[in-house]
């Protein structure tokens, strides 16, 4: 008897969507790490950032701006962003940051107290 679990269910489910990986910078700072995702059309309301132990899954749903009047040319459509990230484990998870402007998805990944580099006072 052949069984199926959810999550093999979600997978089927997933790789029958097709997805665009959306483009992405990735930049240190002294206190974190910066992800920029480029994912035109897409707002708030149509992102899902998920965290699942060490992994770090955006998602980002472009709906299809309906048309008033007779359609002359269409070349733009619905599109849907998937992209997975494994987050190292000096990333503090409890404290990542998003924002989404103008199509830009920007994650703020803060570094843990014990990485973060540090001044050690010498006395005599």
């Amino acid at each position: 008897m052949n069984t199926i679990t959810k999550a093999e269910q979600k997978n089927e489910l997933e790789s029958a969507t097709s997805y665009f990986s959306p483009l992405v910078d990735i930049y240190e700072t002294k206190d974190a790490y910066v992800l920029q995702a480029d994912m035109p059309g897409v707002s708030r309301d149509g992102l899902e950032v998920l965290l699942e132990d060490n992994a770090l899954t955006i998602v980002g749903h472009r709906s299809h701006s309906p048309i008033t009047g007779d359609p002359l040319m269409r070349e733009s459509k619905g599109s849907d962003y998937r992209r997975l990230f494994e987050l190292d484990p000096t990333i503090d998870t409890a404290r990542i940051q998003a924002r989404v402007e103008q199509g830009v998805l920007t994650l703020d990944l803060p570094k843990a107290e014990r990485v973060k580099p540090r001044k050690i006072t010498v006395t005599n």
